[in-house]
């Protein structure tokens, strides 16, 4: 266990506890940033929450991940086309197997 944490136990529940550095630094313990799926460098969201300390994962989005203005309207004309279509009842299946689904495909496009 490294300086930075300890382990208490309250009410016969074992929680970590960590101590906050020079530069308000605060360690997460291993097995909850494991299982939250963190890794070095990741951002966290702080809040301040009733008196307590409330940290959140955060994953932020590269600029060239996000869609354009032309690239939505894309996308929300297909969903619209699609919902309309749905309820045209311009819809097939639902299928109980692959295989059925393909016959059905190549026999559409036959």
């Amino acid at each position: 266990m490294n300086s930075m944490m300890k382990i208490i136990e309250r009410k016969g529940v074992v929680m970590p506890i960590g101590k906050i550095g020079q530069r308000r630094q605060v360690v997460i313990p291993k097995d909850i940033f494991d299982a939250l799926g963190l890794q070095t460098g990741d951002f966290v969201e702080v809040q301040q929450v009733k008196g307590t300390v409330v940290i959140k994962p955060k994953k932020l989005v590269d600029a060239d991940e996000v869609l354009t203005p032309e690239q939505r309207a894309v996308i929300e004309a297909g969903l619209a086309e699609a919902e309309e279509d749905i309820r045209a009842g311009r819809v097939s299946g639902p299928f109980h197997s692959i295989d059925k689904l393909k016959r059905h495909l190549n026999a559409a496009h036959a």
